[in-house]
């Protein structure tokens, strides 16, 4: 007998812990059209952060991209004269370094500081090329929490609303729609804003090194110039 009230007992149990497991999504319908708004939005700035950051992160990886014999390849054909070959190499290794020495190359027979000021120029522009839309992730991991927050309040709003109306007969399935509300958007809101600044500051630590690439490769190309014939 004790044999064949077991399984039922099991059955039951399980059951039970099926009933007790949260759904993401129930929490979200029953947070209300409040919560569902505001998780609207969160996914979109999500979505925005991740297409950001892969974009960013390819053209920046491919603006790193350098051959080690690149600027050896640049002293012999400089000192020998051959600006136009040296520009050739320049344009056929396309990236951020090697436009900064081609805008060089175009300034020799030109003031050392006139050859500095056109490098310069040219890296400021690359700069801010390879950060554009990167302070977007920053004001995402700044916003997104701040709408996960204004959910919390929306749902508090809400549940003390509904005790004020219970006429003091509080159920707690009449507060769900509002601890829903403020349980789900603190969540996503706090979701979205980690990975928005952990993006953010990725995106910063490899802009860094390119951009420090790029002052090292310049100095020497400048150094190359200072060189006595």
């Amino acid at each position: 007998m004790q044999q064949a009230t077991k399984p039922a007992q099991e059955l039951l149990d399980n059951t039970e812990s099926q009933e007790k497991t949260i759904s993401i999504y129930k929490l979200i319908v029953d947070g209300g059209i409040g919560g569902q708004i505001i998780i609207g939005i969160l996914f979109v700035l999500l979505t925005m952060a991740l297409y950001i950051y892969f974009e960013r992160f390819l053209a920046i990886k491919a603006a790193s991209k350098i051959d080690k014999n690149f600027m050896n390849l640049i002293k012999e054909q400089v000192s020998q004269g051959n600006l136009k070959v040296a520009k050739q190499l320049c344009s056929q290794e396309n990236s951020v370094t090697a436009r900064l020495i081609e805008k060089g190359i175009s300034r020799i027979g030109k003031p050392l500081d006139d050859i500095n000021s056109a490098i310069e120029n040219a890296g400021k522009l690359e700069i801010y090329s390879l950060e554009k839309n990167v302070s977007v992730l920053a004001t995402i991991a700044g916003a997104a929490p701040m709408l996960g927050f204004l959910g919390t309040v929306l749902g508090m709003i809400v549940a003390i609303h509904q005790i004020a109306n219970a006429g003091g007969q509080i159920d707690i399935k009449m507060l769900s729609s509002g601890l829903y509300t403020a349980m789900t958007t603190t969540v996503a809101g706090l979701i979205v804003g980690i990975i928005a600044y952990i993006q953010y500051n990725h995106l910063v630590v490899r802009t860094d090194k390119v951009v420090y690439q790029m002052e090292a490769t310049t100095l020497e190309f400048l150094d190359l110039l200072n060189e006595p014939v």
